[in-house]
């Protein structure tokens, strides 16, 4: 009797990164900014580095700081240069960490929570540190237009950090911006699954290669980032360490660890999680842009490129 042998396992590839993927990733990315993303960015901030103000409080503030325009603080350069690489760091880390994860014998779902993780670690040295440093410098720094004394511009700003502190003045916060994207991209993958999966028992869609409807998918992904605010407290101990406002208490060398504490001890745990709301809004604008925009972008795209799109941001 002959026995036929079992079919050897097909051989692990690693997935090309496509230049239609990046330029669909900076698209996305550059237009969710410009529209809802940066004023909810700055109403976040400003919260967070405000913890007394409310959400009218911080609205307040913003619009004294220059009417409409002050809810866009930051957007140019600082924004539109992170929207417009962070896609790529992160579609270029996360594929190489996902193939050896697989390649050490991970599932498809933890080795994807190690991608997201590690790439989202690579966005925030790469590029992220910085930009967001420079953002909240922008939106939190003292203005003295009143007493007529002229406010230098946001690259005349970037030049006195660097000649003063360096690259490290340029990248302050960087590890809490670290903290903040890899839990961010571990527990939005992860949350992001078992709303589906719940979306899924509920619909009766239990079979993998039934597709969930456009307005499912937002639903999950909304689920999924909303939910991930948890970590809204290393949020604000990031916005702390950027901050420019002027505050003799604050530790003279920042850690995340002491101001941490130095949050915790002069606003309490309400003072942690200043902000949340208007990073669930972020984040569900964010998931629309992604999800719901997402299909269209992507045909513009091919288009464009003549390359099949294989991933989104």
């Amino acid at each position: 009797m002959s026995i036929s042998a079992a079919a050897p396992p097909a051989p692990l590839e690693k997935k090309p990164v496509k230049f239609s993927n990046l330029l669909l990733g900076a698209g996305l990315n550059m237009f969710e900014v410009t529209t809802l993303g940066q004023p909810l960015e700055v109403m976040k901030t400003t919260m967070a580095a405000n913890r007394t103000d409310g959400m009218m409080g911080a609205v307040s503030r913003i619009w004294g700081r220059g009417g409409a325009l002050g809810f866009y603080q930051g957007l140019i350069p600082w924004a539109w240069i992170e929207a417009s690489t962070k896609g790529a760091v992160l579609l270029f880390v996360a594929s190489e960490a996902e193939y050896y994860a697989k390649s050490f014998g991970a599932g498809n779902f933890t080795s994807g929570i190690a991608g997201g993780m590690t790439g989202g670690l690579a966005q925030a040295y790469a590029t992220m540190g910085f930009c967001t440093c420079m953002k909240t410098v922008e939106m939190t720094k003292h203005r003295a237009a009143e007493s007529g004394v002229k406010v230098p511009g946001t690259i005349a700003t970037f030049m006195d950090i660097y000649r003063r502190e360096g690259v490290a003045g340029i990248n302050k916060g960087v590890n809490a911006v670290a903290v903040r994207q890899v839990t961010n991209w571990g527990s939005r993958f992860g949350l992001s699954r078992v709303a589906e999966n719940g979306i899924r028992n509920f619909t009766g869609k239990t079979d993998p290669s039934q597709k969930l409807t456009a307005p499912e998918k937002i639903l999950a992904s909304a689920l999924g980032g909303g939910l991930s605010a948890w970590n809204q407290p290393i949020e604000v101990v990031r916005v702390e360490m950027q901050s420019k406002k002027e505050d003799p208490n604050r530790p003279k060398k920042m850690t995340v660890g002491n101001t941490f504490r130095y949050i915790y001890g002069t606003s309490g745990v309400k003072g942690l999680y200043r902000g949340v709301a208007p990073r669930i809004g972020l984040g569900v604008w964010q998931t629309v842009c992604m999800v719901a925009l997402g299909d269209i972008a992507k045909e513009m795209v091919e288009k464009a490129t003549g390359e099949a799109v294989t991933a989104k941001h």
